[in-house]
C-alpha cells in the first residue's frame, strides 16, 4: 500500500471531522433512530445524543460489565458507547473514551457536560499509543473503529497493555471474507467508509492470538450496508469480537 500509515490516519481525521461538525449519524441525519442498541439502552440520552453513531454493531450488550470497572472505548467519537458504559460501571466506576479527532472530542465532551456525567473522561490519543496506565482497565470496547487503523498490530498489543490480567476485550467492527484489491486498498475514500482497512476474521483471530488473547469469538452480526457499494456484495460484515487477557 502506498498511502503511509500517516496519509491513512488524516483522512480518517478529516472524513470523522466533518461527521462531527456536521452532527451526521451513520443513517445520515442526526434526528434518525438509532437501531444498532436495545431501545431501553436509550431511553435517558437526549435524541441527538442517542441518535449520533457511526458504529456497526453493540459491543456493550455481551460486554458484561459490572459496576465500579474501569472501561476503555477505542476510538470515542461523539461518546454514545462511553455514555451507555457510565451506567452499567456506576459511580464506583469509570469509563475513558480515547479518539484522535478533535471535533469528536469536543463533542462528547459537550455532551457529558450537559447531561452530566462525571464518571466519563475523554483523551486525545491513538489507538496505536494508547495515553492509558498499563493493566488498568477492566473491559475495551469499540465500534467500527480499529478497522480504520494502519497498524492493527499496534492496536492490539497497546489492547493488551492496558488490559488487567483476565481483563475482556469486546467490540464491533468490520471484517471480511478473503481479499480486497490493492486498488481498493489505497482507495481513501473507501478506507473512511470502513472497507479498505478491514481484514479478514481469520486474520483478525490470528493477530489476538499473536498478541497474547485467549477465549476468542467471532460473532457475525449481518452485513455493513453502507461500504457495499465499494465491494462486491456480500465480503464486508459487521462482527462481534471477544478476548481475554489470560489471568
Amino acid at each position: 500500500m502506498s498511502d503511509s500509515p500517516e496519509q491513512i490516519r488524516e483522512a480518517v481525521r478529516q472524513h470523522y471531522a466533518q461527521h462531527a461538525l456536521s452532527s451526521s449519524s451513520c443513517c445520515g441525519e442526526a434526528s434518525c433512530d438509532n437501531n444498532l442498541y436495545n431501545p431501553d439502552l436509550l431511553l435517558d440520552l437526549p435524541k441527538d445524543i442517542s441518535s449520533f453513531s457511526l458504529g456497526c454493531g453493540d459491543p456493550l450488550s455481551q460486554a458484561n460489565i459490572q459496576p465500579g470497572q474501569t472501561v476503555l472505548d477505542l476510538g470515542s467519537g461523539g461518546g454514545l458507547d462511553c455514555f451507555l458504559a457510565a451506567k452499567q460501571v456506576g459511580a464506583s466506576g469509570r469509563v475513558i473514551g480515547v479518539d484522535m479527532t478533535p471535533e469528536m472530542l469536543e463533542r462528547a465532551r459537550a455532551a457529558a457536560d450537559r447531561m452530566g456525567i462525571s464518571n466519563v473522561e475523554f483523551r486525545y490519543g491513538l489507538l496505536e499509543e494508547l495515553p492509558v496506565e498499563d493493566d488498568s482497565v477492566d473491559v475495551i470496547i469499540s465500534n467500527c473503529v480499529i478497522n480504520l487503523a494502519a497498524d492493527k498490530n499496534a492496536v492490539f498489543k497497546e489492547a493488551w497493555r492496558v488490559l488487567k490480567p483476565g481483563g475482556l476485550f469486546s467490540v464491533s467492527d468490520i471484517v471480511i471474507q478473503g481479499e480486497l484489491s490493492e486498488q481498493l486498498r489505497q482507495d481513501m475514500e473507501a478506507w473512511s467508509a470502513c472497507v479498505s482497512g478491514a481484514i479478514p476474521a481469520g486474520e483478525y483471530i490470528e493477530k489476538l492470538q499473536a498478541t497474547g488473547f485467549s477465549d476468542i469469538q467471532v460473532e457475525p452480526k449481518g452485513e455493513f450496508l453502507e461500504g457495499l457499494p465499494f465491494v462486491p456484495a456480500g465480503v464486508p460484515f459487521s462482527a462481534l469480537i471477544q478476548a481475554r487477557k489470560p489471568i
